[in-house]
């Protein structure tokens, strides 16, 4: 495998052993959240709002939970699965995140979405020795376990995959750098400097000079017209794409429009298919390139893999109405079953710091719907749990996977 290097991080599993649990007569430990009968796991999403194409994911995660207590639950304990309307609203956020903590009493706060809507929770789940357990971003900050010991990413970093892109622009242009010019489109908060932050990072200081443009937009700027604009009057041949999905799929669209026609890589949580290519039109999306970790439900050549056909089974049953070819299905589908291991392997003894422990004891871990070579990997010293992709470039109907898995795995 490639591999692409990132710092290395020194932590302390020590944390693991303070937080205090119920032991009861039959000798099973418990923490808020967790009875002989249940486990509450607690969410927020924007179900509204710029951002509600996400919404799609929390929608899924729900249904996973269904499926998994029509089948008797986990180890006889069914999951109650409580989620809330945050609008991507940082402020809001808090509000819910303390509702779900304080009020409704849940064992952990699973796959709550978004960069600055995590940022404004770590420090109270932490303080108060809550596992924010696979949080839906791909900030560099997740992989923290000395600073941040309740606190755990899931998907492969932004930072990491932003140095990918640009170390393909480099294999790619090799032999003519010089006519190379970079525009970068960024999201203006933590998830986007950390895209852009790893794109530089993956050129290197010699080559840093090819960036003709760095313009960044906020959540709630209706288009991103004028940003790519400015971006194309730059004399950008290549074009990295880091918009969440409205902005991304506008981003296209209008690069299109302007009959502009350089190379583009597309952040992978704005990938799918349904929710951002199918609305910037196939035709304009012809020839873009993401980072792919799942199996991509419009690509055929999954169409007899087992985990695949389980995956197409469980949508027909728990969500009829969703649409397979968007990405937030079979990624919600994934995590959750990642999350479904470590509860199963928790057994009875269903504490918060043994949670914990089993998420930071993942050893290629393979879960439905990763794609081949992919596995999950995380020690007490190591909170990237995917830190491997591969590339693939959308062919008008389908993405189509090319070259060899790149990988940030340290061992």
């Amino acid at each position: 495998m490639s591999k692409i290097r990132r710092r290395a991080l020194v932590a302390s599993a020590a944390a693991f052993t303070l937080a205090p649990y119920i032991v009861r007569a039959d000798a099973k430990k418990y923490d808020h959240g967790v009875t002989d009968k249940e486990i509450k796991l607690g969410h927020t999403n924007p179900y509204s709002g710029p951002l509600s194409a996400y919404g799609t994911i929390g929608k899924a995660i729900g249904a996973y939970w269904q499926m998994v207590n029509d089948n008797g639950g986990i180890n006889g304990r069914k999951v109650t699965f409580i989620t809330y309307d945050d609008g991507f609203v940082p402020s809001k956020t808090v509000e819910m995140v303390r509702k779900l903590v304080e009020d409704d009493q849940v064992f952990a706060i699973f796959q709550l979405l978004g960069t600055p809507t995590n940022t404004v929770v770590q420090k109270y789940l932490n303080q108060k020795k809550v596992p924010q357990l696979f949080v839906a971003t791909g900030a560099s900050k997740w992989g923290m376990p000395k600073e941040f010991p309740w606190t755990m990413g899931w998907q492969p970093d932004y930072f990491t995959e932003g140095a990918i892109y640009a170390k393909h622009v480099l294999s790619t242009h090799k032999d003519n750098l010089k006519d190379v010019r970079i525009g970068i489109l960024y999201q203006n908060d933590d998830s986007g400097k950390d895209y852009s932050g790893g794109f530089l990072a993956g050129l290197g200081k010699e080559h840093q000079d090819l960036v003709s443009a760095k313009v960044s937009y906020e959540v709630t700027d209706p288009t991103v017209d004028s940003q790519i604009i400015q971006i194309k009057n730059s004399g950008a041949n290549v074009f990295f794409n880091d918009g969440a999905p409205k902005a991304a799929a506008q981003a296209i669209r209008k690069v299109a429009d302007l009959g502009w026609k350089p190379e583009q890589y597309l952040a992978n949580v704005s990938a799918s298919v349904a929710a951002v290519l199918k609305p910037a039109g196939f035709d304009n999306s012809t020839g873009v390139m993401t980072a792919a970790y799942l199996k991509d439900a419009t690509d055929p050549q999954w169409a007899n893999d087992a985990d695949f056909k389980e995956w197409q089974a469980w949508m027909k049953k728990y969500l009829p109405d969703a649409n397979p070819a968007d990405s937030g299905n079979t990624y919600a589908y994934a995590v959750s079953a990642t999350m479904h291991d470590c509860l199963k392997r928790c057994g009875d003894t269903l504490t918060r710091a043994n949670l914990m422990k089993m998420a930071a004891s993942m050893h290629n871990l393979e879960v439905p719907l990763l794609l081949p070579g992919i596995k999950i990997n995380t020690s007490p010293t190591d909170f990237y749990p995917i830190q491997s992709v591969r590339l693939a470039s959308f062919d008008g109907e389908k993405w189509k996977l090319f070259g060899d898995v790149l990988s940030n795995e340290s061992t």
